[in-house]
């Protein structure tokens, strides 16, 4: 049995990893967003706006490491993967908060409930976009 498990951590720990700090990234989203939705009463596209800000800096400070073992540090690599990382983040956002902005601030659906669907999806997105764009392997 712990040799199944093993072997497919060893296949799958990629993306077990991914998963992983997604969720953590979701949760710092989620940590900006919901109160400036539900409590300060911002519109939700703003709310997401500035949740994405946060979110997306913590994703490639542990992406970059823990994820796609980027070790390099040089300001050159760095300022390389960081503006592909935010460009690709830029699409996934924009497409996020165009879905918000549709469907929770023009016709009114619950606007938590969206932003749970659109995270899932974007988590799926953004992982395909750094593993082929960003830190792919030389």
């Amino acid at each position: 049995m712990l040799f199944i498990i093993n072997k497919l951590w060893n296949k799958y720990k990629d993306i077990a990893i991914y998963l992983i700090f997604g969720v953590l990234t979701t949760v710092v989203n989620y940590l900006v967003y919901l109160p400036l939705y539900n409590v300060a009463q911002w519109s939700a596209t703003l709310s997401n706006a500035v949740a994405w800000f946060f979110a997306v800096a913590f994703a490639f400070l542990t992406n970059k490491p823990f994820v796609f073992k980027s070790n390099d540090w040089s300001v050159k690599t760095v300022f390389s993967e960081a503006v592909k990382f935010v460009g690709c983040r830029v699409g996934s956002g924009f497409m996020e908060t165009a879905f918000i902005f549709l469907l929770v601030d023009v016709l009114s659906f619950n606007g938590n409930i969206i932003k749970l669907i659109l995270s899932i999806a974007v988590v799926i997105l953004n992982y395909f976009a750094s593993k082929l764009l960003v830190f792919k392997k030389k």
